[in-house]
Parts: C-alpha cells; structure tokens; sequence
C-alpha cells in the first residue's frame, strides 16, 4: 500500500510496538507520549520522529492512531480540557483517528460525534492479545464506526493484527471488547478453582494440565497461563488494575442496557482482594493466589 503520514499516541507497552510495526512497514511516523523520554526511546530504536508538541504531532497525519489509560487520558487527549483546545483541533480534514484505548461506548460515541463536526473520522477500536500480540503484531482488534473510515484504516492496522473487525457504528468496537473481557473473568476463575482445586487434591499440576487441555476445558487462558498460575508466576501480562477498569465499564453499561452479570460482579471483587495482597501490577490469572 501506498506509504502514509502516521501519528501514534501513547507509547506504553502496547502503543511502542505497535508503531513500531507501522514504522517497519514504511510509513512516515511521528509518535508522542506525556513522557517524552518514551517517545525518543522508541524513536532511537524504529525509523520515525519523536515529537514532543501533541498538536505538531498530529498536524500532517492521515490517520492518528492511539492506545492511552482510560476514558479520560483519551478525553482530554482528542477534545482537551474543558473541551477546548484538542489535537482534534489541529488535525486536517479527511483524517482519521482510530483509537485502541479501552473505553466506554458512550466516550466512543462522544468523540465521534466530535470529529464528524471538524471533517474527522473516528473508529473506537479496542485490542485483545496483550502485550505479547502486540509485539507479535497478533493482536484482534474490534471497530466501531463508518465502513469508509474503516476501509481506509484497516491496511494501517493490518501491520500489527492478525484480525480486524468492523463490528458496527461508533461504539461497538467498545461493546464488543466488554464481552471479550466478560467471558475472560469466568474463564479465568474458573481455571483459578480447577488448579487450586488439582493442588489440594495433591495432584500433578502440569499432568493435569496437559490431560485436560487435549479437551473441552481448553482454552487460551489454559494454554497461555495454566503453567505460570501452577508456578505462581504473576509479574508479566494484562495487569489487574487495567482488568478491574475494564470489569467497571462491564458493569456500568450493563446497568443502561439492564444485562445481568452476576459473575463478573463476582469476580470483580475478587480482583479486589488481589489488589488488597499488593497485586495491583500482576497479571489476571493472579486470581488463583485467593484460593492457594
């Protein structure tokens, strides 16, 4: 595809690689980061700019893609304080942002409406596959928001995904991230109380593991964490203070739309307890440290 002017917002340990990806694959990127000593690191290492002014940083780009904390980093990032002075305000006409931030559909929804009044496109696009995907270039990633945006994205994303999805309009991408991340807590307990479960009845964990893992219990969370959760090894992964943000969208939207989640309920409160144990950083499958 045709080389583009790219911006990247936020380099943690998703966004870095992510770009780093985008760089490699011969676009012209610019990233930016609060902390401009992530942007110059990541800039040493890929063919790109580190720039240390957000609305320079996005003044020439195509498409503006981001990766921040949580509704408010993306809030104050695109519209500004008080809503004034944003780097939507410095983006040309025509460019389109795609933002893989976990956030809630109704921010999604927001800024969409936002952009569409500057001559902007906007895709809510969260991510799954970890930091590991990113690395990769794995991740799946779930959009929200119009097909003609989205057709002109997709080449861009491809670069660090395995699977892009237009899933529907603004804030769907956001939606279908929450099911991801609700169907992830029951998984994760519930192989949290089989292992712990295996380990009082005195079993062999990585036997066990290896039998059950050949049938209807497999599961990536099986496969990925079963062995480190048998090791007690938590200090790698999706961090329990990012899942229990994730768990709180969950549960906000299920309160609008009047879905029941009594499990993720549940298990949010567990992961309460694990971040009481000090294991705010630890990785999810920290839930099997309640029960051993």
């Amino acid at each position: 595809m045709k080389a583009q002017k790219i911006c990247f917002i936020g380099m943690g340990v998703m966004g870095a690689p992510m770009a780093g990806h985008v760089a490699k694959a011969g676009h012209d990127v610019s990233v930016y980061n609060r902390s401009a000593e992530k942007s110059e690191r990541w800039a040493a290492e890929y063919s790109g700019t580190a720039s240390t002014d957000l609305h320079s940083a996005v003044k020439n780009a195509d498409i503006v893609l981001m990766c921040l904390g949580n509704d408010q980093s993306v809030e104050e990032t695109l519209l500004g304080h008080d809503g004034v002075n944003g780097a939507m305000q410095s983006m040309r006409s025509g460019a389109v942002i795609v933002d893989h931030t976990t956030t809630s559909a109704k921010l999604a929804g927001k800024i969409a409406k936002a952009a569409q009044a500057l001559g902007l496109s906007f895709l809510d696009a969260p991510v799954s596959g970890g930091e590991v995907g990113a690395q990769n270039g794995a991740l799946t990633v779930m959009v929200g928001g119009a097909a003609a945006a989205f057709e002109r994205a997709k080449p861009v994303i491809d670069h660090y995904a395995k699977a892009v999805t237009l899933m529907g309009d603004s804030g769907a991408g956001q939606l279908t991230k929450m099911v991801n991340q609700i169907c992830i807590a029951g998984l994760v307990q519930g192989l949290s109380e089989g292992m712990a479960f295996s380990e009082k009845a005195g079993l062999d964990g990585k036997l066990v593991l290896d039998v059950i893992s050949k049938g209807a219990a497999q599961s990536w969370q099986m496969e990925n964490r079963g062995e480190t959760m048998i090791a007690k090894e938590f200090d790698f992964g999706f961090a329990v203070d990012h899942m229990r943000k994730d768990l709180g969208l969950c549960l906000d939207q299920a309160q609008e739309t009047g879905a029941q989640l009594p499990i993720v309920e549940i298990v949010d409160q567990y992961y309460a307890e694990v971040q009481a144990m000090g294991g705010a950083r630890w990785d999810t499958s920290s839930l099997i440290k309640r029960l051993i």
